[in-house]
């Protein structure tokens, strides 16, 4: 049995090729298999245990839970740092960044994938990126336009955000508010780099005057993964021992969507 990686336009299917004539002895031993995943490449900076920066390249399925936890700041998205603006290409472990809730921290991970147009996604969001212009998101929010990975998630404080939630405030894909004019999906014209940053804990940063969500894989409950992909996925992570170790999200995530449904379901009540 012949184990073939095949190139797709930036990511990577592995097939099982059986024999083309199988006897009776060989047929309950070698049965066809399922197809594996499409596989990605990401890239990881962080510091290790003795405050040194390492990088490292992890190849992991292209599946949601991995992606979403690298793909939030488009290049050029710039964030404040002890020592002034500073773009997210250019962040590395160790550097003081303020964040929206806590001040600042100190980041400890930098996470990267390569965005490519037209390739054979699972997800065909995943090979787009989001623009927001100019105050799309209320005055300076942004300012000026600001350009976002396909898995950003936004803070969002609408009044049914408590009701449904218990929280005051939310994170909503940025993907949720696309509406061709203000909010515009991107598809780049060439490969395209976009990032994720990752602290002690779960943070909010502000970006162009918008508040993105940082790193945090979500509750592993709810990542709907088989053990050993559980521990693939903690590879990614070398700055946590364990998933758990992200400890509690600093606000829930919902859909717009949702939202939208309870509001709506509200009126008619």
């Amino acid at each position: 049995m012949k184990m073939t990686p095949t190139p797709v336009a930036g990511l990577a299917t592995e097939t099982n090729t059986l024999p083309t004539r199988m006897d009776r002895a060989t047929r309950q031993d070698e049965r066809p298999q399922r197809a594996r995943p499409l596989m990605r490449k990401y890239e990881i900076i962080h510091l290790n245990a003795s405050g040194d920066i390492e990088d490292l390249t992890r190849v992991a399925p292209a599946l949601p839970a991995f992606e979403d936890a690298f793909a939030a700041f488009g290049r050029g998205a710039l964030l404040q740092t002890e020592n002034g603006p500073c773009a997210v290409e250019d962040l590395l472990p160790g550097d003081r960044v303020m964040t929206s809730d806590a001040g600042v921290q100190t980041l400890l991970w930098k996470g990267a994938i390569t965005i490519v147009p037209g390739s054979q996604n699972m997800r065909p969001e995943m090979g787009t990126m989001t623009r927001v212009t100019s105050d799309a998101m209320g005055f300076g929010r942004p300012s000026p336009d600001l350009v976002l990975g396909p898995s950003a998630r936004v803070l969002h404080t609408a009044p049914t955000v408590r009701t449904l939630t218990g929280s005051d405030a939310a994170f909503v894909p940025m993907r949720d508010f696309v509406d061709d004019a203000q909010v515009i999906e991107l598809k780049p014209a060439a490969p395209v780099e976009a990032y994720q940053l990752g602290f002690e804990n779960h943070h909010m940063v502000s970006v162009n005057g918008i508040d993105v969500e940082t790193l945090h894989p979500g509750p592993v409950h709810t990542l709907g993964l088989r053990q050993d992909l559980i521990q693939m996925l903690q590879t990614l992570f070398p700055h946590k021992v364990m998933l758990s170790d992200f400890g509690a999200m600093l606000h829930p995530r919902v859909r717009l969507r949702d939202l939208d449904l309870f509001d709506t379901a509200k009126v008619h009540a």
